[in-house]
């Protein structure tokens, strides 16, 4: 009986890189590839494969995002395919669910896949639910909002504390954070990341614009009900009409 696989990554190459190391594997066959979370969501509930190679870092949802989505209770056995180092992956290895850190060799591979094997022979509707469950709670923060983000810059990766973040700007599929003097690209949407962000802290001010609110420095009335924003330090962004509300406490106090 062969296992259904399904390979979700939104890099082609990846899926493709993937995909090729499968073909050499006469016991699995791959029934579905997803750009994004979204679309995992989708395939897993449609497909009810027994694997998934899962990116933990897509656009929409990301890989835990995915697997809260459809449930832990529901979840196939996973392989997280991650750009992470290896000091942020001790949260895997604690709850022995395996990954493959980009760029992995078919060795490596080979051994996830085995693991993963054994993991779907032996019950992966009790064993490996308790340990995903304990991953999400382990990485999750109080309220589901985010505190620091992976920045991979430079070919250096580090944490950015959101306290550390003045303002985000879209950038297509992705968004440019600016914090201090410098800026980093991340492989995100603005939906997305918005909804990762406190909004007792961060408002969205235009569909392009996130800014954390203690780095309002004034507002300045525009024309037709726009707004221009000043942060400290002199930067100058756009509260454009249709946001207008969300900054209503501070534009109209009581």
């Amino acid at each position: 009986m062969k296992l259904r696989a399904v390979i979700a990554d939104d890099e082609p190459l990846a899926r493709e890189r993937i995909r090729s190391l499968l073909e050499s594997e006469p016991d699995v066959e791959v029934v579905r590839e997803c750009r994004d979370g979204l679309e995992a969501v989708a395939a897993i509930e449609e497909e009810r494969p027994d694997l998934v190679f899962l990116d933990v870092q897509m656009p929409e949802l990301d890989g835990f995002g995915v697997i809260e989505r459809i449930g832990v209770e529901n979840a196939p056995v996973v392989v997280f395919v991650t750009a992470f180092d290896e000091y942020a992956l001790q949260a895997f290895e604690v709850n022995a669910v395996d990954y493959l850190m980009k760029p992995f060799d078919r060795e490596r591979f080979r051994k996830a896949l085995a693991r993963a094997r054994s993991q779907v022979q032996r019950d992966k509707g009790g064993d490996l639910n308790r340990k995903l469950l304990a991953l999400i709670q382990e990485l999750k923060v109080p309220h589901g909002y985010v505190e620091r983000v992976v920045v991979k810059s430079s070919g250096r990766i580090f944490f950015l504390k959101t306290d550390e973040i003045d303002w985000i700007e879209a950038a297509g599929n992705y968004i440019r954070v600016f914090a201090g003097s410098e800026s980093h690209l991340l492989r995100e949407t603005m939906n997305s990341f918005e909804q990762k962000l406190d909004p007792n802290r961060f408002i969205r001010i235009h569909r392009s614009t996130i800014v954390r609110i203690d780095r309002i420095a004034e507002l300045q009335p525009l024309f037709h009900g726009d707004y221009l924003v000043v942060l400290q330090g002199g930067k100058r962004l756009t509260l454009s009409r249709g946001y207008r509300e969300r900054l209503s406490g501070i534009l109209d106090p009581a």
